[in-house]
């Protein structure tokens, strides 16, 4: 699907009216067309996703052309001065004029083919400091030299038919393994400072360590902190795995459910915000209105670091969180980790859903060299929350919570032993 090197060869940043997307009026045949002339930005050659960051452009050749090709102006025009506050600079309204200036946007990310023709890459998020494109042809279009404009028709067609996910803001993410979570995890030993750990790991990211990925184009880092009431789901035999109850800033919980009978690296997992259950009824409404077999694990405080990781080779987006979990009745017992986590991918294009778990794999395989250099872990686990509270009550009887009184839908039973 790649090929890896890239070369000397044509790339533009393609520049037009905004209604050449939205298609809110026709396109006019004077109106003009930039070409905005770049270093070619793509990590492999077809990408999936290209960022532009304007100030490290430098001077950039721009022709301003009319539809059918014709040049009827040029200049050179520094970078960080095409969209101061996202709107068209002095050098860009000079070159285009007073009327078409203030409707002037990124259309696309033009890029040169090796076997001839380009392929472009749609507009979909643009600010004063950058632009982020993702790519919508599946094959080169076009011929002849660029500044002709034959790929032009076809471009601004291929964005129309995708426009539902292009022109909504994030509509253009999808999801592979839907209802399935896929995780690596590493027990980190000695457990660092998580914090240090994972602005460490984001610098590494950002400094271009991981080939082909980058921090996910302004998501890239995210806080959370959450206190978590699990369950260990012992029964009936297809519903085993574990419910937790997580309590959100508003009101209610979200009950995270996940299925498994032991760990592993694929597991079902669904989310049910917004439930109005009391802590003193989580056990209760598990029994008595999911007919579920349970019984109280510890609860405990979850702090997570997540570095959010872009496949820039295929839109794929994955999640790095470090995260330290303790008791609340015993904040000295602790489990700190590192998961590895696919999340979704930014594509309108399809692509063989295999294609995660082999990149995954790659990810995995740089993150453990990140990881065992420095002295935290070596080999990657399927260790769960579940297990880490099922050893924690084996090793301490007197962290397990009270049991409530036994209900038709979850009677005393045996408990497995821990996985």
């Amino acid at each position: 699907m790649h090929d890896d090197q890239t070369s000397d060869r044509g790339a533009w940043v393609v520049l037009g009216g905004i209604h050449l997307l939205n298609r809110t009026a026709p396109q006019r045949p004077d109106e003009p067309i930039v070409l905005v002339r770049v270093p070619p930005q793509e990590v492999c050659r077809p990408a999936t996703t290209v960022v532009v960051r304007w100030n490290t452009r430098g001077l950039c050749p721009a022709d301003a052309l009319r539809p059918g090709g014709a040049r009827f102006r040029s200049a050179r025009i520094d970078g960080s001065g095409l969209f101061p506050d996202a709107i068209a600079g002095p050098a860009l309204r000079s070159l285009v004029g007073a009327d078409a200036a203030p409707g002037l946007v990124p259309l696309c990310y033009l890029a040169e083919h090796p076997s001839g023709g380009y392929h472009a890459y749609a507009q979909i998020r643009f600010h004063p400091e950058d632009a982020c494109f993702v790519r919508t042809t599946r094959t080169p279009v076009g011929h002849g030299p660029a500044e002709e404009l034959h790929w032009l028709e076809t471009v601004l067609t291929a964005h129309a038919e995708s426009s539902t996910a292009l022109n909504n803001h994030l509509r253009y993410f999808r999801k592979h393994f839907s209802g399935t979570e896929l995780e690596f995890k590493y027990t980190l030993d000695p457990a660092p400072d998580i914090w240090a750990a994972s602005v460490e790991l984001l610098k590494a990211l950002r400094d271009g360590e991981l080939e082909g990925c980058r921090p996910e184009y302004r998501d890239e880092f995210q806080i959370h902190q959450t206190e978590n009431h699990l369950f260990d789901v012992t029964g009936p035999e297809p519903e085993i795995g574990y419910a937790s109850f997580i309590p959100t800033v508003t009101a209610g919980h979200v009950l995270k459910r996940k299925w498994f009978a032991e760990d592993t690296f694929a597991r079902r997992e669904e989310l049910t915000p917004g439930l109005d259950v009391t802590p003193d009824r989580f056990e209760s409404y598990l029994s008595e209105e999911l007919g579920l077999q349970v019984r109280a694990m510890p609860p405990f405080q979850r702090v997570r670091y997540d570095i959010q990781c872009e496949s820039m080779r295929t839109g794929h987006v994955y999640g790095i969180f470090l995260d330290r979990c303790s008791l609340l009745a015993a904040s000295e017992v602790v489990l700190s980790q590192c998961e590895l986590e696919y999340l979704r991918s930014r594509s309108v294009l399809d692509h063989d859903q295999d294609e995660v778990l082999h990149e995954m794999e790659r990810i995995n395989d740089w993150l453990r060299g990140h990881l065992s250099s420095r002295g935290w872990a070596t080999e990657h686990t399927y260790y769960s929350k579940r297990s880490f509270l099922r050893h924690a009550v084996d090793l301490r009887p007197e962290l397990a919570p009270a049991m409530a009184t036994p209900t038709p839908g979850n009677p005393p039973q045996e408990v497995p032993e821990p996985t």
